[in-house]
């Protein structure tokens, strides 16, 4: 019998919307969990705390790159550029605005909104947030094709919007790092 009034009392109770006791959408979770981690690692040990964060980062991305790779093969599709975005891991929700736009050998986008970035600059963490965004998309793409490289030179943290350009190296269009052009010079690493 007591159950059963209670029951006719909470029939009557009128319960407003309040949207802050709705589900957190996982990319707001991810975002907050990243940077308190970080602000910990970092708070604890200084500049070599950044350093494994963005080494973490590193080898995360690499992974998902691999994947990105897996899916694309598993598809049928080539290893290069045209197949990385359509195969890539991670949808997109209305809460990333960008745009893409396809070069005859590179793609860019623009991103103006990103849930990840919003979130850090809603919670004042912007300086942990971006150990993930300087390292995250090199790492993807270096995971998913050795060749393949991100140039991000704009951040939505610092800038107000995230710019990439995706390029695809060959070995007659290779990007020589310091030691190719060492070797090249005649310098250090002639025994390779």
């Amino acid at each position: 019998m007591m159950g059963q009034q209670s029951t006719d009392k909470q029939s009557n109770v009128t319960i407003n919307h309040d949207e802050s006791l709705e589900p957190v959408d996982p990319y707001t979770i991810m975002a907050k969990l990243f940077a308190h981690l970080s602000k910990a690692v970092v708070d604890r040990f200084g500049e070599e705390g950044k350093d494994a964060i963005r080494e973490g980062v590193r080898t995360f991305g690499e992974e998902r790159g691999r994947d990105i790779a897996r899916r694309a093969a598993a598809a049928g599709q080539p290893n290069d550029i045209h197949s990385y975005l359509p195969n890539y891991d991670m949808g997109r929700s209305d809460l990333f605005e960008y745009v893409t736009e396809y070069h005859p050998l590179e793609i860019e986008q623009n991103f103006t909104r990103c849930a990840f970035g919003d979130q850090w600059k809603k919670d004042g963490m912007e300086e942990y947030g971006i150990l993930y965004c300087q390292m995250i998309d090199p790492a993807i793409a270096r995971g998913y094709n050795p060749n393949f490289e991100v140039e991000h030179d704009q951040y939505l943290l610092k800038d107000g919007n995230c710019h990439f350009r995706f390029k695809m190296n060959d070995l007659n269009n290779k990007t020589h790092t310091v030691d190719d052009k060492k070797q090249q010079a005649g310098g250090e690493g002639n025994d390779r």
